[in-house]
């Protein structure tokens, strides 16, 4: 059991130690299997709670996970490897669509509120001891989440949508428990599930956003958790319409204890309506971003939730970063307030352009989705041969293992650098690259 590799330390620190330092060499293969705690601890000399202790650090760093009577396994691949080292550079010359950057073109300039949130700022800085949100913005943020039917509910402020989502997982959830997510869903997401020490269980999703028996599934599995993307899923563009919404609600009610949280990063990207599944659950919070419509290096969001979820996601940011500097809360205020981005043009732009690309494909016998956002899902049956050659014919695309758990192989395609000149030649290269597939669930 103890194979070639052989473990060593005396303390649990160097146990952990000794197991990664197996697995960054390779000597401890993806599915590995561990020994079995009482054994290595005889083997090495030790109480089995020290090695216990060291299982369960590698377990909390993503380096393992515990099947059970399965025993523990280093996992296939470590949570410490995220999914963006699979991204595909863009050689001298080749469009880069893999990145997923919004188009720089459609983001307001910054200049006239970063002096509107300084003019402001000089009137009253923050100080120790201020509201860790700026007032403007959680009173904007709010009319914004009770226009579009978020429940009433106190409202924070974090460091982008990963940032609030980790901090509400951690806030009620702890290593070894398991969390549903969208498959295929965001890669960022799907690597931090398993670095937080979680099990991800994986929902089969379609152009309405998770189906309803994958929910269903998911809950009955073990999951404590479910996060669901309301509008313009990354990476198939899926949307949460009415009817979903009441579908996955009934779901819900059914597992009242579930923490749900909803990811709008879509927000002022996106005119279809949003359908929030916020309230059907006892615990849930509501993230919506300013990176997508506003800019990246903005990293902030809001997110509200009920009483106990946000006072405990703002306490413990208390003893972390503080709170996000009011500066750049006034700064997006500002932003929100003057109407800095047009909705319905930003999101004519990004669908003239999404649909197009789609529309071409299908005429070429290529499946494609693409319902809102920026991103187009193109389905494959040879995930590396499909980026490899369209590589070579200067188009560099995302490989779906980046958002993939168990859903079939496929390729995304972010239209945010491509114009209508574009759409053709690209859609030549997809059919060039990809043989022509009947439609399949992403799941």
């Amino acid at each position: 059991m103890l194979g070639e590799y052989r473990i060593s330390g005396r303390r649990a620190s160097e146990i952990a130690a000794s197991v990664e330092g197996g697995v960054a060499t390779g000597d401890l293969a993806p599915g590995h299997v561990l020994p079995p705690m009482r054994e290595l601890a005889t083997h090495l000399g030790v109480n089995p709670n020290t090695v216990a202790a060291a299982y369960r650090t590698l377990r909390e760093r993503g380096v393992i996970e515990t099947a059970g009577r399965r025993g523990s396994r280093v996992r296939s691949r470590p949570a410490s490897t995220a999914r963006g080292s699979l991204r595909v550079e863009a050689p001298p010359g080749a469009r880069d669509l893999g990145a997923g950057n919004p188009d720089p073109t459609l983001l307001p300039g910054l200049g006239e509120a970063l002096a509107a949130a300084g003019a402001d700022y000089d009137g009253g800085p923050c100080l120790y001891g201020d509201a860790a949100v700026v007032p403007r913005l959680a009173e904007l943020a709010r009319a914004g989440l009770d226009a579009d039917g978020v429940p009433a509910g106190p409202v924070a402020v974090a460091s982008g949508s990963l940032d609030a989502i980790e901090r509400v997982l951690a806030a009620h959830l702890k290593p070894g428990d398991a969390v549903a997510v969208e498959d295929p869903g965001w890669g960022a997401l799907l690597d931090l599930v398993p670095a937080l020490g979680m099990h991800v269980v994986p929902m089969a999703l379609d152009e309405d956003g998770p189906l309803p028996g994958e929910v269903e599934r998911a809950l009955r599995a073990g999951a404590r958790a479910l996060v669901v993307t309301g509008r313009a899923q990354n990476p198939t563009g899926a949307t949460v319409g009415s009817r979903r919404a009441q579908e996955l609600r009934s779901v819900l009610a059914e597992h009242p204890g579930v923490l749900l949280i909803e990811d709008d990063h879509g927000h002022a990207i996106v005119d279809l309506p949003l359908h929030p599944l916020a309230g059907a659950t006892e615990r849930w919070a509501f993230v919506r971003s300013a990176s997508k419509a506003y800019g990246p290096d903005l990293r902030l969001a809001v997110l509200t939730g009920d009483a106990l979820t946000v006072d405990r996601v703002t306490g413990r940011q208390q003893l972390g970063p503080g709170w996000v500097s009011g500066l750049l809360q006034r700064t997006v205020a500002h932003l929100w307030a003057s109407g800095a981005v047009d909705v319905p043009a930003v999101a004519r732009s990004y669908g003239e352009r999404r649909d197009a690309l789609v529309r071409a494909l299908e005429s070429r016998g290529i499946v494609a989705y693409g319902r809102t956002g920026m991103n187009v899902w193109v389905p494959v049956g040879d995930e590396t041969g499909a980026v490899a050659r369209l590589l070579q014919a200067g188009w560099a695309v995302a490989p779906g293992a980046r958002f993939r758990i168990a859903s079939p192989q496929a390729v995304r395609l972010t239209v945010s650098a491509l114009s209508a000149a574009d759409i053709e030649p690209l859609a030549d290269a997809v059919a060039a690259a990809v043989p022509p597939a009947r439609p399949v669930s992403y799941g």
